[in-house]
């Protein structure tokens, strides 16, 4: 060894450190524990970086440096930075930021969460070369792309702590983003949260806007908040935006000017407006089976069945390894999985169904699926609209709130103080 290092010189620690981190990796492949592959960065931040002090209880003796430049030193600094910050919101945490009302009550406009990437396991980047701590599009542009295309990693996941389970806060990247941006690739798509409501195996109906999953009714709990749509009625008297406001009653229209009004309501503010002495009538809008609210709306599977928000399903949700039998009526309930999330060649010709070239009449999923909606049920764009959350779609668990803001309000009120660092259940 000794010889070894004569020989090697000042090159020494950097030669013993590539060859450990070579046999290390070989170790870990082998015994199949990804996170110890994080250990060489530990051995290389004690050897060579000495960014942080592993051994903190001991006093670190101060070592006689050569003077850096402070050009050297502010470069040294933000390398460090950006290879942490990416590391960490790769595979550890990462910050979001609510910009719809899909999940109100539960979830605000203006909320800034944190999100756990363990919780499920961090996935291994599909594009591995990309520019650091941005999602898609390169700064200061509209549509440049924040990450090369010719270099793309098949799907796999990280040991987590978990597994999804139903009522989960979900961060997921939206399954229909590449019908409007077929470059991406599944890691770079649009970033959504919803409430995962049905996981692998679970059959899901919606009866009068009410959710039943397996048969069985589900009911919400304190922190769920759903909101539907309400007609209510007054005697002729007008409400005010202040009034509305009171109860934090932000969606909605004005349907005539006798007192007519279309409100999106929770437990709480409906309660509210049923005691206003000057409420005639307040009742849940509920679109009727084989009906729309509007023209608009197209349900999955393409409105192939005449299901809508309020009167949808039954519905399986497909999980791994299960076989279905398929024909040319449900097979549009299962297109999209097989040609698109499992890559397969699909070819329909009369009643025969072909899956890459074979003649087939059932099919096994390769991967688990899931049912995500929004809290605000009648205001969400969901797995109502779309279909299946593909498990390699799936980012991390919402954890809880760090901050939230209310543009409607003025100075130090926009924050609002009750919301910060409120778990999400």
């Amino acid at each position: 060894m000794k010889k070894l290092k004569q020989l090697t010189g000042k090159y020494f620690k950097g030669i013993m450190f590539i060859s450990f981190t070579i046999i290390w990796s070989l170790i870990v492949y082998l015994i199949d524990g990804e996170w110890l592959y994080f250990l060489p960065l530990i051995v290389g931040d004690i050897l060579f970086w000495e960014t942080i002090n592993w051994q903190f209880w001991k006093k670190k003796e101060k070592k006689k440096k050569k003077p850096k430049s402070e050009i050297k030193s502010w470069f040294n600094a933000i390398i460090f930075a950006v290879i942490a910050a990416t590391i960490l919101r790769t595979f550890l945490i990462e910050a979001y930021t609510i910009p719809t009302s899909s999940m109100e009550k539960s979830l605000l406009i203006g909320d800034f969460l944190f999100v756990s990437k363990v919780s499920y396991g961090p996935r291994v980047p599909n594009t591995p070369i990309s520019f650091p701590l941005v999602h898609h599009t390169l700064p200061l542009t509209k549509s440049t792309p924040a990450y090369l295309k010719w270099i793309q990693l098949d799907y796999h996941r990280m040991k987590g702590l978990g597994q999804i389970e139903r009522n989960d806060c979900v961060v997921f990247n939206y399954p229909t983003d590449d019908l409007q941006f077929p470059e991406r690739p599944v890691d770079k798509k649009e970033n959504y949260i919803k409430r995962c409501v049905g996981i692998p195996g679970d059959v899901i109906e919606i009866k009068s806007s009410d959710l039943f999953v397996n048969g069985e009714l589900q009911t919400q709990n304190v922190k769920m908040k759903n909101q539907f749509r309400y007609y209510v009625k007054t005697d002729g008297t007008k409400f005010s935006q202040k009034t509305l406001n009171k109860y934090n009653i932000y969606e909605g229209q004005v349907l005539s000017n006798n007192g007519d009004y279309e409100l999106i309501l929770n437990d709480k503010s409906l309660e509210a407006i049923k005691r206003f002495t000057y409420v005639n009538k307040v009742e849940k809008i509920v679109t009727e089976k084989g009906m729309k609210l509007n023209s608009s709306e197209l349900i999955f599977p393409e409105d192939k069945f005449n299901w809508n928000l309020d009167n949808f399903g039954p519905l399986s949700i497909p999980a791994k390894g299960l076989t279905v039998k398929i024909d040319n009526v449900n097979i549009e309930i299962y297109k999209r999985i097989i040609e698109t999330y499992e890559k397969n060649t699909l070819e329909i010709i009369g009643n025969d169904i072909f899956i890459n070239g074979n003649l087939s009449n059932s099919y096994t999923f390769q991967m688990d699926y899931y049912w995500m909606m929004g809290d605000n049920r009648h205001n969400s764009l969901d797995s109502r609209y779309w279909g299946f959350v593909p498990e390699d779609h799936v980012v991390g668990k919402a954890l809880f709130i760090w901050m939230s803001w209310d543009k409607n309000k003025k100075g130090i009120n926009k924050i609002r103080w009750n919301r910060l660092f409120n778990a999400i259940h």
